[in-house]
């Protein structure tokens, strides 16, 4: 044996290794989804198809509007190449947390508290609060906007009525986890739907959208009102929350818990995942795509509030219906995110603190706390404020990011803790890399904040 196997063999895998140490993640709904034995392959995928659908919501949230419709509006097409960057960052590092709750059959904040000291536990859990508060942050303005839009609802109003979502959660929780499934990929139908009518309509240049999108250019990093965007995009694509609530639903399915249906489990978990996310990256280039053409293309480069986007989207379109689809799109996106906030909650709850508290109270207090800022820049700076705060909290969500994506890549690499499910060395040296991309894009904003 090598001094590295040796030193391999001599590390604890975790802090706690006992049975009884290890509660289920969502354990009321675990392993509730049956899934086929035998039978052809698509059978299989659609028993597990579901999760990485539910994971995508993050990647287009409201968030990602405001960040990808500055970013068209201002710069055309350069920020495609970020938007697919962040989808293959995504695409990677879903898949690694899949693959941890399923080797494992703990999740990522259960993983976290099992190995390391309660401090950084404590730390983590706090940085994972705050980037599910920004996310529901997001939630909150983007239903508000869509409410405002389609309704005439007060933005105020609209703020404290997305209040009333927890108890959707809870009614389609009662009756089976497929039903929430269902109901989000309803909506991610919607979603799709409309964009696709959209992007039909607006025609872009398709030779300019695949140069953009495959070839980087300086000024992503040169231009720091660039690289504020672009973070924000990456903020706002690759979820810190979505690597927590993936690593737990993903054993919601009733595969064999033995070596050969965890093998098989992961592989059809990755494709779910990775077939899900190619629809995100749809949606999320199609926000820019449809901003380039209708604003950057047409001299409206100052164009970055939702508001704004609603009312010029149908003339400059030349379609009568662009404003309503876009609007209609946007609340589908905030009713899905509600439902993958409240889960991500409660697993990072229960999983870091081993705290139970009813699903009804873990949302009403997270959606309160995102609500009383959005409450109050409303009222002091109007619909200008609200989207400055839109973009920021994608911005904050972008920094909590290593503090979930380190844990996850230093728990797969790991043979000790993983076994067989361990990932290879290449992918290793890759989700390494990706997190190296994040800290440097992140202390590279921190500078350009600092230095003015």
């Amino acid at each position: 044996m090598s001094d590295a196997d040796a030193a391999t063999a001599a590390r604890p895998a975790w802090r706690f290794d006992r049975p009884d140490d290890v509660q289920p993640s969502l354990r009321e709904v675990n392993a509730s989804i049956a899934v086929p034995r035998s039978g052809v392959w698509f059978r299989r995928l659609f028993a597990f198809m579901g999760p990485g659908y539910m994971v995508s919501v993050g990647y287009m949230d409201p968030g990602n509007w405001a960040t990808d419709l500055a970013g068209g509006a201002q710069f055309g097409y350069t920020l495609l190449f970020v938007i697919m960057l962040s989808n293959l960052m995504a695409i990677l590092l879903q898949a690694l947390a899949a693959r941890l709750g399923i080797a494992t059959g703990r999740d990522l904040a259960q993983a976290c508290r099992a190995y390391y000291p309660r401090p950084v536990n404590l730390m983590l859990w706090i940085a994972c609060e705050l980037a599910i508060i920004a996310c529901d942050l997001a939630e909150v303005i983007g239903t508000a906007i869509a409410l405002q839009l389609l309704f005439g609802i007060p933005l105020i109003g609209g703020a404290i009525l997305t209040a009333l979502d927890a108890f959707l959660v809870l009614l389609l929780m009662n009756r089976g986890f497929r039903y929430l499934e269902a109901f989000v990929v309803a909506l991610l139908i919607i979603i799709f739907g409309c964009f696709a009518i959209q992007i039909f309509v607006a025609a872009p240049p398709a030779g300019t959208i695949l140069h953009s999108m495959f070839v980087p250019s300086s000024q992503i990093v040169a231009n720091p009102a660039m690289l504020y965007i672009a973070i924000g995009i990456i903020g706002a694509t690759v979820m810190p929350h979505n690597l927590y609530l993936h690593s737990s639903i993903v054993q919601t399915r009733a595969y064999e818990r033995t070596e050969t249906g965890k093998r098989d489990a992961v592989k059809w978990a990755t494709t779910d995942s990775t077939i899900a996310l190619i629809l995100a990256l749809f949606v999320n280039a199609s926000i820019l795509i449809v901003a380039a053409v209708a604003f950057h293309d047409t001299g409206h480069h100052e164009v970055a509030e939702i508001g704004q986007a609603f009312e010029l989207l149908s003339p400059l379109l030349g379609l009568s219906i662009a404003s309503i689809l876009f609007a209609v799109a946007l609340l589908a996106s905030g009713l899905n995110s509600t439902v993958t906030a409240t889960l991500a909650g409660q697993i990072v709850m229960e999983g870091f603190l081993r705290l139970r508290v009813p699903q009804w109270a873990r949302r009403l207090l997270t959606r309160g706390i995102a609500i009383v800022p959005v409450v109050a820049v409303t009222a002091l700076y109007g619909e200008k404020g609200t989207t400055e705060l839109l973009v920021f909290s994608q911005v904050v969500l972008s920094m909590q990011l290593p503090f979930a994506v380190i844990p996850l890549v230093q728990f797969v690499s790991d043979r000790k803790k993983m076994g067989s499910f361990a990932i290879p060395r290449s992918v290793a040296a890759l989700a390494w890399a990706v997190a190296a991309v994040i800290l440097v894009l992140n202390f590279k904003l921190l500078y350009d904040t600092i230095a003015g």
